[in-house]
């Protein structure tokens, strides 16, 4: 089975909403080569009712004026509609909106339109996470849309497309259009450090915000990637960096790196948001892919050494509890108070789990009864060696395991 025929689970929530009476724009928005195109157009397929698609993706068409002419399409199919079919109505997908200046303005007035001249015109707007950094989406459109994160591919999905195994799934990650590479990994690492991390940098970061040391960014995330899975201060972090920042910038350009969906810091567990905030981050990355094509070191080469094989199975760990995590209403932390640590904290509301990873590495003690005594409501639990496997983990996201 290959990517083009593989359908997301996903995809049946899309649907559903799709279907649904008109009454929310629905915005879809993850990081690069995550298959949102890909999505659409299966649900494009699937619907039962005319699709105009179009991408803003294109040179000289990225203006106001070009959205109004997309829009009019729209417009023009459902005019042609029978009484019958426009019960069913029109689907209206415009892919990579972040492109177009003042998008938000042109589509509010068009919905607003549509609504009150009863053209039942269903949209759906697509972008990378990087423009959740423009202003206009509440602004403008408040109270029209919703939001379907789209993440990085699961273990149980790229195995189900591709065949994937779970320790190739550890080290080359969930990037659909990089799994045919990685019987060729000098290949697969220039896809991956090319097509997705410096496009990601260059098109989806510096150009939709104002980036002041765009060296530094850059070198923030490859010593992220390095550090993954480990807490760091971001002051003894500063040493480490060719360029002269302070422990604000580097905070800013993390979390641009987090909207991306890149590389994020997670906070302390504390149960106070203030301790939260001012604790050193555990950095994250969001596919090992990234931990990977940065590092340059071979899937055999590293499988070999068991404290970086380990780190990087805590990342993949790590990388499954932040993306699922975004699909709910869950946060994910992590815990540590003197020698004791707490790999993983699931919140939400009042439920609280403490997830340990056994890899192999050598690691600060297991702070699981430290935690508990802590925080008595809790619940653990152990993954990987004598504990919940590997593969098994993976099939479920993070709040399915904070509520068994």
């Amino acid at each position: 089975m290959n990517k083009k025929t593989f359908v997301r689970p996903i995809f049946c929530n899309i649907l559903a909403r799709v279907k649904e009476p008109r009454q929310h724009i629905q915005v879809l928005y993850g990081p690069r080569q995550v298959g949102k195109t890909t999505l659409v157009r299966q649900i494009s397929e699937a619907v039962d009712m005319p699709c105009h698609y179009i991408s803003a993706d294109q040179p000289m068409l990225n203006d106001t004026y070009w959205l109004e002419q997309q829009w009019n399409k729209a417009r023009f199919l459902f005019e042609n509609l029978t009484n019958d079919d426009r019960e069913r109505g029109v689907l209206l997908i415009l892919d990579e909106i972040q492109k177009i200046d003042n998008w938000s303005s042109v589509v509010k007035q068009c919905w607003d339109n549509d609504s009150f001249e009863h053209r039942n015109i269903k949209v759906i707007l697509l972008g990378s996470s990087a423009w959740l950094m423009q202003h206009g989406l509440t602004e403008s459109l408040a109270g029209r849309f919703e939001i379907i994160p789209i993440t990085h591919w699961s273990f149980p999905e790229m195995q189900e497309a591709f065949g994937i195994s779970l320790e190739h799934y550890i080290y080359f990650g969930g990037y659909p259009g990089a799994a045919t590479f990685i019987h060729d990994e000098a290949r697969w690492r220039n896809y991956i450090i090319d097509s997705l991390i410096e496009t990601t940098i260059s098109r989806d970061i510096l150009l939709m915000t104002r980036v002041d040391k765009p060296a530094l960014l850059r070198k923030l995330f490859e010593l992220g990637c390095h550090y993954s899975a480990q807490i760091v201060s971001l002051q003894k972090m500063m040493g480490q960096l060719q360029d002269k920042g302070n422990v604000t910038t580097l905070s800013h350009y993390l979390q641009l790196l987090s909207t991306a969906g890149m590389l994020c810091g997670l906070e302390k567990f504390s149960g106070q948001a203030v301790v939260k905030k001012s604790s050193s981050p555990k950095l994250q990355a969001f596919n090992t892919a990234l931990i990977s094509a940065i590092a340059r070191v071979g899937f055999e080469e590293l499988h070999q050494h068991p404290d970086q094989w380990g780190r990087l199975v805590e990342s993949a760990v790590g990388a499954h509890l932040v993306n699922s995590a975004r699909l709910t209403n869950t946060s994910i932390y992590y815990w540590r108070e003197g020698s004791l640590e707490v790999d993983f904290v699931i919140e939400s509301g009042k439920k609280i789990l403490g997830i340990e990873v056994k890899s192999g590495m050598k690691k600060p003690r297991n702070g699981f009864e430290g935690f508990r005594k802590k925080f008595s409501q809790t619940k653990l639990l152990l993954v990987g060696q004598q504990g919940i496997g590997l593969e098994t983990f993976f099939t479920k996201s993070a709040a399915e395991w904070l509520d068994m």
